[in-house]
């Protein structure tokens, strides 16, 4: 992965050509000047430096000086060509920095049975995104009744790519609890595997708002109950896929995890993994205006495809949101510039000392 982006970007572009222009005048004021000269009077007699340069010496000398006369200005010409490109502010891309800036991403699923599954499609689209991630840490919590983190926040993307494939191989086949009850012991042991620490609770099913205060918990600088509103210095943001269909009492309502999660900065959108049929429900709108009214985007399947399109558009905008915000990674790169023009200057002001001589 590269440190610097090495194209070069102009800060203030309309800044040099503000100098052409001025140059450009200052070019057609002098000519003009130099046109008014007034012509030599009738009969009186011009002189020529010619005329006293018939000797060779003399000759040789002259042609000299004018040789080295045009390069001095053609040096200081340079010079200040220069001194216009430096003026726009050339920079780059500080990838360190950038990278800094990028986006922590926390998976936050559901899988009680309702929301199952439609997990898969979920997190079989992350799996192709991950190939395009570049500086994003991401992350993977699961929750029922009670969470369970399958990996913490890492830019170690063959982890991610291990963990997330072994996850989707894992729901293979799970679209309906009746294909659960079909599948082998050995298709099911699996799913229970990796389930296992989701339902530690008793009478209890998809506790939402728990469920968003373990998957906020993993974010750096989040802190039960703070309300400081601190800076953060990387964006960061939960992907909650759940049908908000919940079971029992939990010790955080969605509205409360919410607020939670946006006292920290933290963005949350809202994926409905659910069947269409639901899409019009209470809990659902209820869930909706929640997000929304946050900031967040909630997205159902009625105007999209399929669930893969919906975490593609909550991917895109917050990437879009990311890449606006990296823009301050720009740093200013007068290196080069800097050199060339130093050398200009030291090359006009021998051959100035030169002809003075």
């Amino acid at each position: 992965m590269t440190t610097n982006d090495m194209s070069i970007h102009w800060l203030w572009p309309y800044a040099a050509v503000a100098a052409v222009l001025v140059a450009a005048v200052l070019v057609a004021v002098i000519a003009i000047f130099r046109g008014r000269r007034r012509p030599p009077r009738d009969g009186m007699p011009v002189y020529s430096l010619d005329d006293d340069l018939n000797t060779e010496h003399a000759s040789h000398l002259f042609h000299l000086w004018r040789l080295l006369g045009r390069i001095a200005v053609a040096a200081l010409v340079a010079a200040l060509a220069i001194c216009t490109v430096l003026i726009a502010r050339p920079a780059h891309v500080d990838r360190d920095a950038e990278r800094s800036s990028s986006r922590d991403i926390v998976l936050c699923l559901d899988v009680s049975g309702s929301a199952l599954p439609y997990d898969r499609a979920v997190i079989e689209t992350y799996l192709e995104l991950v190939s395009h991630f570049r500086g994003e840490r991401i992350a993977l919590s699961i929750f029922n009744s009670t969470s369970r983190t399958v990996f913490p926040l890492t830019d170690d993307y063959d982890l991610v790519s291990s963990q997330l494939t072994k996850a989707a191989d894992a729901l293979r086949g799970v679209e309906s609890q009746d294909d659960i009850d079909k599948m082998s012991d050995k298709d099911y042991q699996k799913i229970a595997d990796w389930l296992e620490g989701t339902q530690n609770r008793k009478n209890s099913t998809s506790l939402i708002g728990d469920g968003l205060v373990s998957c906020a918990a993993m974010i750096p600088g989040f802190a039960y109950g703070d309300t400081s509103g601190a800076a953060r210095q990387r964006p960061a943001s939960i992907v909650l896929a759940t049908d908000n269909v919940a079971s029992g009492t939990p010790t955080y309502s969605l509205a409360q995890a919410l607020d939670m999660a946006e006292a920290s900065h933290i963005s949350v959108d809202g994926l409905f993994s659910g069947p269409r049929q639901s899409e019009g429900d209470a809990t659902t709108t209820e869930m909706k205006q929640q997000i929304e009214s946050r900031g967040g985007t909630f997205l159902t399947q009625s105007g999209s495809s399929d669930i893969n399109e919906l975490v593609r558009q909550i991917d895109s905008r917050r990437t879009s949101e990311s890449r606006r915000s990296s823009q301050a990674a720009l740093i200013d790169a007068p290196g080069w510039w800097t050199l060339m023009l130093v050398v200009l200057l030291a090359i006009w002001m021998i051959l100035a000392w030169r002809l003075r001589r």
